[in-house]
């Protein structure tokens, strides 16, 4: 294809994941991150791919309006996955949430509205949605985000459709639900439960366990949104991208013990968090419908993939630099 593709965020857990299907595919990537150090792994995880002739690897940041407009000319599509992630982050450090999530966002819009790519595609989260009033939830229900990250996430897209509306830029927004897999962040639950088992640790779990998640493998997310930047009718569209199913921690655990290998596990339970979701669970019929969208990892599949790669690696010795 030879298609230039931006992807901010491209060494991020998920970021690099696309650039290592966009390369295989024969798009020519240019990967821009910041290498911030929120957490630990981003130069592993891009490394591979530094030296390769389709790709760049730009050392900078959404916030850096300049970079932007000179690294996006000539692009025809961009992924736009740059984020300050991390809920309980974001409520001590508000303002760096949004500066990153919401201008990083306008930067991003302001410089397609110059270089004209034939698709934007940015990177949402269930996050936007808050308590639930039905699962599992479609891009109708209510948003009603209970953490900074969730609105600094609903802020962007608001942003992304209006200036689809005002200056037609080609933006299709997804929602993510809770991403899993090889790669994957240090302070992301099934990283950080893993290390623990696999340490023989205590592990924390926030409330009763009865908290349910919609687990999406990694694979499955960069498919739907590769499939986002090539479907017509996806622009202007906000579109969840889940697994379309959820699991309570509980069993989560359980099927994480059985795939570790491990027995007897111990669990500290403290109190939820006020800016924890309840349930995320992804109603993705119109993914289906518009994008052709159809998940194909079962979850224990995808956590058989995870671990070996953590036991491959030795991922599980990394320190979660979130923590204090």
């Amino acid at each position: 294809m030879g298609e230039k593709t931006i992807i901010t965020g491209g060494a991020g857990f998920i970021g690099n994941h696309l650039v290592d299907f966009l390369l295989t595919e024969g798009y020519d990537v240019v990967a821009i991150d910041n290498f911030d150090d929120y957490y630990s792994g981003k130069e592993r995880n891009i490394a591979r791919f530094v030296g390769r002739k389709r790709f760049e690897l730009v050392r900078g940041d959404i916030l850096d309006y300049a970079l932007l407009s000179e690294k996006f000319q000539g692009a025809e599509l961009v992924f736009h996955l740059a984020a300050q992630v991390g809920v309980r982050f974001s409520t001590q450090y508000a303002v760096k949430t949004n500066n990153v999530n919401v201008a990083g966002t306008l930067n991003v819009l302001h410089a397609s509205i110059e270089t004209k790519p034939k698709r934007v595609v940015l990177a949402s989260s269930s996050a936007v949605y808050g308590p639930h009033v039905t699962i599992p939830m479609s891009e109708s229900h209510p948003t009603r985000p209970v953490s900074v990250y969730g609105a600094s996430k609903l802020a962007a897209e608001n942003y992304c459709r209006l200036y689809h509306r005002l200056r037609d830029v080609p933006v299709v927004c997804l929602r993510y639900h809770t991403v899993f897999g090889p790669r994957q962040r240090p302070d992301m639950a099934i990283f950080k439960w893993s290390s623990a088992i696999l340490h023989g640790q205590p592990l924390t779990v926030y409330g009763d366990g009865t908290q349910m998640r919609d687990f999406t493998y990694v694979d499955d997310i960069v498919n739907g949104t590769h499939l986002a930047s090539s479907c017509s009718d996806a622009v202007g569209q906000v579109i969840n991208l889940g697994s379309g199913s959820s699991l309570t921690i509980n069993d989560t655990l359980a099927i994480l013990e059985r795939v570790l290998g491990r027995n007897a596990i111990r669990i500290q339970h403290e109190v939820m968090n006020i800016e924890d979701m309840q349930v995320t669970h992804a109603d993705i019929r119109k993914a289906r419908r518009i994008l052709g969208y159809e998940p194909k990892t079962e979850f224990e599949d995808g956590l058989r993939q995870f671990a070996s790669w953590l036991n491959k690696t030795g991922q599980h010795g990394v320190r979660d630099r979130t923590e204090k």
